[in-house]
């Protein structure tokens, strides 16, 4: 049997590389087979989790509720030091300096990344915006999204933090952040499907001593993580009620 693996779609193209050579070194260290698949949308994702096609995957933490608890996947382990946190950014040359002096009528763009989506909105409130008052302006990647501010064509954008320090050091200097999240629970992590539950703990024990050999740490480095930290099943959940209650 083959199993299948995929990341979030919202991963950082530096690290596509690293994923792969993770997929290898995880094949070698399971003696089992493991096709990496990379989905180009949150949508194509979901349609292949639906059809049964994803055994393991670095999941976006607004997906993890739809896997957890409809699709019947485990908690396996997160990356240490590495929340999801979203930025709202502007063109350095915008008058604009704080949230509360956005107005109603302004121009967001924005990747489908979920969580990110879902953040954005929520630093926006304080202004009184909401998706009734301003327009949204979808792009396929956060370097988009910085296209769409460095050309006035639109007032502002939402950044998973990780993407936006990936930017380009020019592009950057272009650009200028009016607020970050500090939720700090809220992050990706590698989840198990039912197909693939049977090795949770021997897969687990293999994540956490990646460190303790240098290609392990190599591995690591090449995907932008420092280390794995054990995931439990209830702190899972509790990043999706928090979501929930976000939401609300």
């Amino acid at each position: 049997m083959t199993y299948q693996f995929t990341v979030s779609p919202d991963f950082s193209p530096a690290h596509i590389a690293g994923w792969h050579i993770f997929n290898t070194w995880l094949q070698k260290q399971l003696s089992e087979a493991i096709h990496f698949e990379m989905y180009d949308s949150f949508d194509a994702q979901r349609q292949a989790i639906n059809e049964g096609k994803v055994d393991l995957i670095y999941a976006n933490p607004y997906d993890a509720a739809m896997l957890v608890r409809d699709k019947g996947f485990t908690a396996l382990a997160k990356p240490i030091d590495k929340p999801d946190e979203a930025m709202v950014v502007v063109n350095s040359d915008s008058k604009i300096t704080t949230i509360e002096e956005l107005q109603a009528g302004i121009n967001v763009a924005y990747t489908d990344d979920p969580d990110v989506q879902m953040m954005g909105m929520i630093m926006l409130e304080p202004a009184d915006l909401n998706t009734s008052n301003i327009t949204m302006t979808p792009c396929d990647s956060y370097i988009l999204v910085a296209k769409q501010l460095l050309q006035g064509t639109c007032d502002v954008g939402f950044f998973l933090e990780e993407s936006f320090h990936d930017l380009s050091k020019m592009v950057k200097q272009q650009l200028r952040s009016l607020v970050t999240s500090q939720i700090y629970i809220i992050q990706h992590s590698l989840l198990l499907g039912p197909a693939f539950a049977e090795r949770q703990d021997e897969i687990s024990q293999i994540l956490l001593s990646m460190t303790n050999d240098e290609k392990g740490k190599g591995v690591l480095e090449s995907m932008g993580i420092k280390a794995w930290e054990h995931l439990e099943q209830e702190d899972v959940e509790f990043m999706i009620d928090l979501m929930s209650t976000l939401v609300e």
